[in-house]
């Protein structure tokens, strides 16, 4: 059996969130620690062992909260492209964990990207269009998310 065909374990204790193939299991805790800067916070992943990564499901959902509200506050088409399969996926484990997204007062961190242009991103969207976005993306993730 190749490597591959293999498969890890996302969980919350003995709660499995998620069980994708290695490959797909390793870019996503790399993505995670990638964008954990964007946040300055924790991811919330543990380390991958014995094909097991367990979740400090607040710290995750924190660092998810984190990153919709940095993903927000830009209208940067590519940095939205590069965040957003990551945020859908991950919004995938927060609810399957049974977890709610903090959310803060504070929307203002020193991040702002504004990308202006003829080809520049969809305009801002008001919070409810942007949690019924939210929802239909994480939903599509999970229908593709074996557990």
């Amino acid at each position: 059996m190749s490597k591959e065909n293999m498969s890890q374990f996302f969980q919350v204790g003995d709660q499995v969130l998620w069980n994708p193939s290695n490959g797909v299991a390793g870019l996503f805790i790399r993505s995670a620690e990638a964008l954990a800067p964007e946040t300055g916070l924790p991811t919330g992943l543990g380390p991958m062992e014995n094909d097991e990564c367990d979740v400090d499901l607040a710290t995750f959902a924190a660092f998810v909260s984190a990153l919709i509200r940095r993903y927000e506050r830009s209208n940067h088409l590519i940095l939205h492209s590069l965040m957003e399969g990551f945020i859908a996926t991950a919004l995938v484990l927060v609810e399957r964990g049974g977890a709610e997204l903090p959310v803060s007062d504070a929307n203002n961190d020193g991040w702002k990207d504004v990308q202006v242009s003829e080809h520049s991103a969809r305009p801002p969207v008001g919070r409810a269009g942007d949690i019924a976005r939210w929802a239909a993306l994480s939903a599509q993730h999970g229908r593709a998310m074996p557990w």
